[in-house]
């Protein structure tokens, strides 16, 4: 963008994070204005405060559509804290000259594969169910619950990107057998280096009694759990979700938990975000929720805001974010 007299702009939108020193820190030292983007979810308000941003940096919201990124400044950019730009209309910035940049080394793989193992791990062993009910005075449930062993079992990923290795990596600890991957950008070599056999995802949900999913949300993606793909599952089989909550049919999913067709499911992602206060899956004693919570520690907060303070400065003084998702 080059030098020039007047400030730079770069808004932070809320929801964000407990404080924003870390980017005031490494942003200020540049010349550049930080401002707190508030707007309490009145989109007529948030559209007025993107006017002249030299860069927006937003989380899971807002949604960075056609008509937001046209109040963004020409030439300027997007940084989203994380991974995912689902929320971001890549075309429409890519058209005005709005670079989008993520994050996606924040660590991700740490903190995302220990949760999908801890909730693999509550799922499968009932901790969840069986806290509620000795609490409300049961003992002795024993077998009215059948409890599998989780050692021998089969792995079905989907996805096998970084956060699905890791996740692997942790299940092997525990004794999992067979590891099949249902991911069409990796070849066979590259599953048979992990000890793990690429298949269709049909035979992956015939076939696996641990499925986790470790896929981005695209047009291909969305509802692959879906009444169909859960019919071919069976009583055994536990459902983990910490990528994203489209590529699950929340209420084929809830039907199949109400009829028991499934083990269970325990999701940390849904659609839509927050839970709906009619969400078929609240009070279901066969479903784990959890707050879209797995990518959460403090050390992951810290270095994502710094990371995506960085690629703001990026776009501020070389115009090139190591990062940059809508290249042209």
């Amino acid at each position: 963008m080059g030098k020039q007299d007047r400030k730079f702009v770069v808004g932070i939108t809320e929801p964000g994070y407990a404080d924003h020193r870390v980017e005031s820190a490494l942003l200020e030292p540049l010349g550049a204005e930080v401002r707190f983007l508030r707007w309490g979810g009145d989109r007529a308000r948030l559209l007025e405060q993107l006017a002249d941003l030299d860069v927006v940096m937003v989380r899971d919201l807002p949604l960075m559509d056609a008509q937001a990124i046209g109040r963004l400044r020409e030439g300027g950019g997007i940084v989203r804290y994380g991974i995912g730009v689902d929320n971001v209309d890549l075309d429409a910035a890519r058209q005005r000259g709005v670079k989008v940049a993520n994050v996606p080394d924040y660590g991700a793989d740490i903190e995302v594969a220990d949760h999908a193992a801890a909730l693999t791990l509550a799922l499968a062993r009932r901790v969840v169910s069986r806290h509620a009910q000795v609490n409300a005075g049961q003992w002795n449930i024993a077998q009215r619950e059948p409890i599998y062993r989780i050692a021998g079992s089969t792995l079905g990923l989907v996805g096998f990107g970084k956060i699905a290795r890791a996740y692997l990596k942790r299940m092997r600890a525990f004794g999992i057998d067979e590891v099949l991957v249902h991911d069409p950008y990796i070849s066979d070599d590259f599953a048979a280096q992990f000890q793990a056999r690429r298949t269709d995802f049909e035979t992956l949900c015939r076939d696996a009694r641990i499925i986790s999913l470790h896929a981005p949300a695209t047009p291909e993606t969305r509802h692959l759990v879906n009444a169909r793909t859960l019919a071919l599952m069976n009583g055994k089989t536990c459902l983990v979700n910490t990528s994203r909550g489209g590529l699950v049919d929340v209420p084929a999913l809830a039907d199949a938990l109400k009829a028991r067709k499934i083990f269970g499911a325990a999701l940390d992602v849904l659609d839509p975000e927050p839970i709906a206060g009619d969400c078929p899956l609240r009070g279901l004693d066969n479903v784990i929720l959890t707050d879209h919570t797995g990518w959460y520690s403090e050390a992951t907060v810290y270095t994502m805001q710094e990371k995506a303070a960085q690629a703001a400065a990026e776009i501020l003084t070389t115009g090139t974010p190591t990062h940059w998702v809508n290249r042209w």
